[in-house]
């Protein structure tokens, strides 16, 4: 055979094994954590936290300490992560069906969800539990394990709490994992790790726990003895300080109190209730983790954690979200990404509303113009953002709380103020809004939203006070 002829063939061969390896675009995997506040082991936001999955994700990648929900409800949070889109834009303030999202506004009627901008762009959709407020409206998935059994199993009879407007209750139960959907969610994920894709793949899994009720089996109570529960710090006196409107915006009747709790002998009980739940969930989360690491695409998968908001256990008088304060607001998230150092840990203020355009980022997509947020890989490589640092969550119109390198201020409606010196009170107890500061304020002011969209009709409720 002639030579010539055969290095021809021979490196036709090489073109062709080259083609063949050429690696596709990164697989997604993004894991939605329910109402889980900053209580990691990573963070060191609680003593008792027992979290050893979601440690080691942030050992391998980015952890987000500074990280702010732009609603701190679940709702409107996160229809702002799926749309790409602030409340104060979409005017989506409160709670809404999944379905309706893009009849609130004319602005969300042509809105294309983060699963399915993955679609249209070549990627394999998958997603289980709850995603968005309760599964995901339909055709954001080309598969779907739908929302598994709502919150979970409860008993018959609540243990403690059965006030009207919350399914807020805490103590051991089921008896089983297996009863509860988090197993149910985790257990289909993993299936979906173990098969073959002709194409890369998004995978959005969505936990429930922690969030209320506070129900999870036994064991995991156990991890946590109530003689070495530790409560978190609270101020009797800490509203002294603050406007009439945010007392009223923040009062959450149909939960508990601070107050009540210390009375009644319930607060270890329920800091004890959360964790375990926590605990719980991490265990799942763990499941879906190793089942990655276990699979072809371990090498070529970004794996993404976030939270819709943070949750006060006490802090701030009440055990509850919805409000414009640190423990409401500040979410964990943890990049990890193929080329991405491990084991950073970021304190600059960022955004949920940053998942959308960074995941597009990270997989060399083309940007989506729509997107309010801004991309944070110049952060995960090191090279900066070239912009402001910060974060603004809104609830209800024109009540916004913007978050700075080392400062929270918070503007409502009819023009009252509170302002916070992270470094000098993290508890957020000394409202400055009236002090010698004040000169600070004109900055924070720049940044807050220029639009202040009218409240949806969608929404099926609204945060307590709205203009």
């Amino acid at each position: 055979m002639n030579t010539r002829f055969i290095l021809f063939l021979l490196l036709l061969t090489s073109l062709v094994a080259c083609a063949e390896k050429q690696p596709q675009k990164p697989n997604v995997l993004m894991i939605c954590v329910d109402d889980l506040n900053d209580w990691l082991g990573a963070t060191g936001g609680h003593p008792n936290a027992i979290t050893p999955n979601m440690d080691k994700l942030a050992s391998q990648g980015m952890l987000f300490t500074n990280a702010h929900c732009q609603a701190p409800i679940c709702g409107p949070s996160r229809a702002s992560i799926m749309t790409g889109l602030r409340p104060s834009t979409t005017g989506i303030y409160g709670q809404i069906n999944d379905q309706d999202i893009r009849l609130a506004s004319p602005i969300t009627s042509d809105i294309t969800f983060l699963p399915n901008y993955f679609g249209q762009n070549g990627y394999h959709t998958m997603g289980i539990g709850k995603i968005f407020h309760g599964h995901a409206p339909e055709g954001t998935f080309d598969e779907s394990g739908g929302r598994v059994k709502g919150f979970g199993p409860k008993p018959p009879k609540s243990f403690h709490w059965d006030k009207k407007g919350t399914s807020t209750d805490w103590g051991a139960f089921p008896e089983r994992d297996e009863e509860m959907p988090d197993y149910q969610s985790a257990k289909w994920a993993a299936d979906r790790l173990n098969r073959k894709y002709d194409k890369p793949f998004f995978l959005t899994v969505g936990f429930l726990r922690p969030h209320v009720p506070w129900h999870v089996p036994q064991k995991w109570f156990d991890m946590h003895p109530i003689e070495g529960i530790v409560t978190p710090p609270y101020n009797k006196n800490d509203f002294d300080d603050i406007p009439e409107i945010s007392q009223k915006i923040h009062t959450m009747p149909m939960m508990p109190t601070t107050d009540w709790a210390i009375e009644s002998g319930e607060w270890k009980n329920i800091v004890q209730a959360y964790l375990a739940c926590v605990t719980f969930v991490d265990y799942y989360i763990g499941e879906v983790l190793t089942a990655l690491e276990n699979s072809e695409y371990a090498e070529n998968t970004i794996v993404i954690l976030w939270s819709d908001h943070g949750y006060r256990l006490g802090e701030k008088g009440s055990f509850a979200k919805h409000a414009l304060w640190n423990e409401a607001t500040n979410a964990p998230m943890i990049i990890k990404a193929p080329g991405i150092k491990s084991g950073q840990v970021s304190a600059s203020p960022v955004e949920l509303l940053d998942i959308y355009p960074t995941l597009l980022d990270l997989c060399s997509l083309p940007a989506n113009e729509r997107n309010e947020g801004k991309s944070l890989k110049p952060l995960l490589q090191n090279t900066g953002y070239g912009q402001e640092n910060y974060a603004i969550t809104t609830y209800g119109k024109n009540n916004h709380a913007v978050v700075t390198e080392g400062f929270r201020y918070i503007q409502f409606y009819e023009g009252s103020e509170e302002l916070y010196d992270h470094s000098n009170d993290p508890n957020e107890w000394n409202n400055l809004a009236g002090k010698d500061i004040n000169e600070n304020k004109q900055k924070f002011k720049h940044l807050l939203p220029k639009t202040n969209a009218e409240a949806s009709p969608k929404m099926k409720s609204m945060p307590n006070s709205q203009q």
